[in-house]
């Protein structure tokens, strides 16, 4: 059974549904800020809001492996989207391994296996179930844009310059990965409970991811974007990439949050106008 359509949530969501564009997206700002606020003094070690965001996506990929083994279909899902998170993760671990060997090595390694994982019943044992039509976004029309902007912007290190590329690369293309998936689920108008579980476990990681970048930039009054070493346009990349990705899956959160509150399995999405 649903929620009580009387309940306090069911009636500010219901408040909030009747205000204009500007009253909500004031309302959406001050809900963003006040949760920015909150992570800065709650959490002291801020490298820790990307080890959340990684254990989260992890979590998300686990759903999936409950849905595929449990419920053999995967109706919903966009085979597109984890075939751009697995390259994305795939040349991360790789620079990880040369770079940083520590926790997220580890983190992307398992959301890695998982992946590949879900690719595997995706195209072969689950093929059946696979809505092809629904999934038609190009591939090639995220990893090339990505590729030649990782040639021009990426960070300046110690490291070769063939890792730095690749690194850069992965920032670009996991901004926009989950595009595929969100072009799937406006195609179909419904996403069934475990993708919609996925996608949000998605956005709640990237707006940590996000929030990371956005506190330090606030603590050095702007001064890290600037980074004499780090490249001019590499550390404002990387905070308008966490950005894109937040504000491409906050849509979604705000219609999945809505219908958990009513109790609803199914998150209706809305048509496009």
């Amino acid at each position: 059974m649903g929620r009580r359509r009387n309940a306090p949530v069911n009636v500010l969501f219901g408040w909030v549904r009747r205000q204009s564009m500007k009253v909500k997206t004031f309302l959406a700002v001050t809900t963003v800020l006040s949760s920015l606020v909150a992570l800065k003094f709650l959490v002291r070690d801020h490298d820790h809001f990307f080890i959340a965001s990684e254990a989260i996506h992890a979590a998300g990929i686990m759903v999936l492996i409950y849905k595929l083994t449990t419920q053999k279909t995967c109706s919903g899902l966009s085979l597109k989207t984890q075939e751009l998170t697995a390259i994305f993760l795939a040349v991360r671990l790789l620079c990880s391994f040369v770079m940083e060997a520590d926790i997220h090595t580890v983190l992307d390694f398992a959301t890695l296996v998982s992946t590949v994982w879900v690719i595997y019943m995706i195209r072969f044992k689950l093929k059946s179930t696979y809505i092809k039509e629904l999934d038609n976004m190009p591939i090639y029309y995220m990893v090339i844009p990505c590729a030649i902007l990782a040639l021009f912007i990426y960070p300046y290190t110690a490291h070769s310059r063939i890792y730095r590329t690749f690194w850069a690369f992965c920032v670009y293309l996991e901004s926009i990965s989950v595009l595929p998936q969100l072009r799937l689920m406006q195609n179909a108008k419904m996403v069934e409970p475990f993708t919609a579980h996925y996608v949000f476990a998605l956005g709640i990681s990237r707006f940590l991811g996000c929030a990371h970048w956005i506190i330090q930039v606030y603590e050095t009054a702007g001064r890290s974007l600037l980074l004499v070493g780090s490249g001019y346009f590499w550390l404002p990349m990387v905070l308008l990439s966490e950005v894109v990705q937040t504000f491409i899956l906050a849509d979604f959160c705000y219609y999945y949050i809505k219908n958990a509150m009513y109790g609803q399995l199914l998150v209706r999405l809305p048509s496009p106008v």
